[in-house]
């Protein structure tokens, strides 16, 4: 592939995946402290890492905090580091608990093992069975919403709220962009493109962070070390990525609507206004189909995975959701 197919590809498509009324349209609220918290870094979340072994294989995860749980589900091809913000400002009110899923990130999953999202969502279940961990609250995004939905409706006891920034619906999954992923992933070439982020990271900011973020200069270089480096580590990590965005076809969410609209858990959408990867009609969608939602509310200029640069909006929208 030439380079200039390879960045357009990239910008336009890469990025996705790798995935009661409407609140009004208004300015996110930061307060300034809390803006300018630091994110715990790489290398004390990498320390914090644990295993859960499991009859899925040895699932990565991350906890702080105590009480009651919540459970932070995240996108592709990133992993629970993308939690961290949200993380430190939300473990003194929550036990929270951020896993890698299988075929991301740093769990080990057998050569065999299905890694579509309803496999996902019974891994879930097993992970916090082997934790002792009953009902949770769940904050998603991208694919992990994807995740999310069928945890609901495969453990509707175990789930007391939703929290989803933009993401996959059952009308809109895979959405367009991501589609030329799907295509490259099972032509068993996406991790060769996924490659060249290693070994030039302004790419990957160009590219990939230019696609999913306000500002890509934030994407530092540690952050993609960290995302990016474990999903090329072996020919069997490789393999497992690629099957990962491959089995984002056919559409894991065909005829789950139904289910959701009979669901009574409460839900609030969190969504980035200048997506253009997830509609942003799928917002109201949510909104619409949830019988408890409690609304939506946009985050102007925040695309894909704004919960990276504005954590405390994501914070703030959890503790009014659990009212803590």
């Amino acid at each position: 592939m030439k380079r200039r197919q390879f960045m357009a590809m990239t910008a336009a498509a890469a990025a996705a995946s790798l995935a009661g009324a409407c609140a009004p349209l208004a300015p996110a609220r930061r307060d300034k402290a809390d803006a300018a918290m630091p994110a715990t870094g790489v290398v004390a979340f990498a320390a914090a890492r644990r295993y859960a072994e499991l009859g899925f294989g040895r699932i990565a995860y991350v906890e702080r905090g105590a009480g009651e749980a919540a459970l932070f589900l995240h996108g592709a091809p990133l992993n629970g580091y993308q939690w961290r913000g949200v993380i430190d400002r939300l473990s003194p009110y929550r036990r929270c608990l951020a896993p890698d899923f299988m075929g991301l990130g740093y769990s080990q999953i057998p050569e065999h093992q299905p890694l579509a999202a309803d496999a996902q969502a019974e891994m879930l279940a097993s992970l916090l069975d082997s934790l002792a961990i009953g009902a949770v609250d769940i904050v998603a995004s991208d694919s992990g919403g994807a995740v999310a939905q069928l945890f609901l409706l495969r453990h509707p006891g175990r789930v007391r709220s939703l929290l989803l920034t933009n993401c996959d619906v059952e009308p809109d999954s895979p959405p367009a962009k991501v589609k030329p992923i799907v295509e490259m992933a099972r032509a068993g070439t996406l991790d060769e493109m996924t490659a060249q982020w290693l070994t030039d990271k302004s790419l990957a900011r160009s590219t990939f962070g230019a696609a999913v973020f306000r500002d890509p200069a934030g994407f530092a270089d540690e952050t993609i070390e960290y995302y990016i480096a474990p999903l090329l580590s072996t020919p069997l990590r490789r393999a497992q990525y690629n099957a990962f965005h491959a089995a984002f076809e056919p559409n894991p969410l065909a005829g789950i609507e139904a289910g959701l609209k009979r669901s009574t858990v409460p839900l609030r959408v969190v969504w980035g206004a200048a997506d253009d990867i997830f509609a942003q009609s799928d917002a109201e969608y949510l909104d619409r189909v949830f019988p408890n939602s409690r609304g939506v509310r946009r985050v102007p200029g925040a695309k894909l995975f704004f919960p990276e640069e504005f954590p405390e909006v994501i914070a703030e929208e959890a503790r009014g959701l659990w009212r803590v």
